[in-house]
């Protein structure tokens, strides 16, 4: 069975038959499958064994010290990392705990609450930068030479594009 086929767009099953990947498609997207579970694993390990955390917290930190005095609202930051705000809820939780954020409650909006770096967690993110910095270069960049990661880039903005919904009624994991 073609593992791409659950996510094509609804088709008239009595009209019109699934368009199925053709060998070498098939070839590339379990490629692509393949490697991303193994970068992600790959970061996962790394930031675990020199922080203590996975991937999504270093990328939660990150976002928060990128951001002015180091403050998102909680949906703003769910959005930028396109994750559930549950699960953000869940992961500031255990952020929260390590000393790394606080939340502070919104003083224009009763229901909203601000996610702040604190400057534990600044200093955490600070040593723990250039070992992740490390892993990626290692795992992507060293690998690649100049016109394959200007490709690739090119490829994953076209891929992010394309699947960024722009529409109001959109299925948003940041909205759930």
């Amino acid at each position: 069975m073609n593992t791409a086929s659950a996510s094509a767009p609804a088709q008239d099953a009595a009209t019109e038959e699934p368009r199925w990947l053709t060998d070498d498609e098939q070839r590339i997207w379990r490629s692509y499958l393949h490697a991303t579970t193994l970068l992600e694993d790959h970061l996962d390990r790394q930031l675990q064994r020199d922080a203590g955390m996975p991937h999504i917290y270093y990328g939660l930190l990150v976002g928060l010290a990128e951001a002015p005095r180091r403050r998102l609202r909680m949906t703003e930051l769910a959005m930028k990392s396109k994750i559930t705000r549950s699960r953000l809820s869940h992961a500031i939780a255990r952020l929260e705990k390590n000393g790394w954020v606080r939340r502070e409650d919104c003083p224009s909006d009763k229901r909203g609450q601000f996610a702040v770096l604190t400057d534990q967690g600044a200093e955490v993110l600070g040593r723990t930068a250039p070992g992740h910095v490390t892993a990626v270069r290692q795992a992507v960049f060293e690998r690649l030479t100049p016109e394959q990661q200007e490709t690739l880039g090119e490829i994953m903005q076209i891929v992010a594009e394309g699947l960024q919904p722009s529409d109001a009624g959109a299925d948003l994991p940041w909205l759930r």
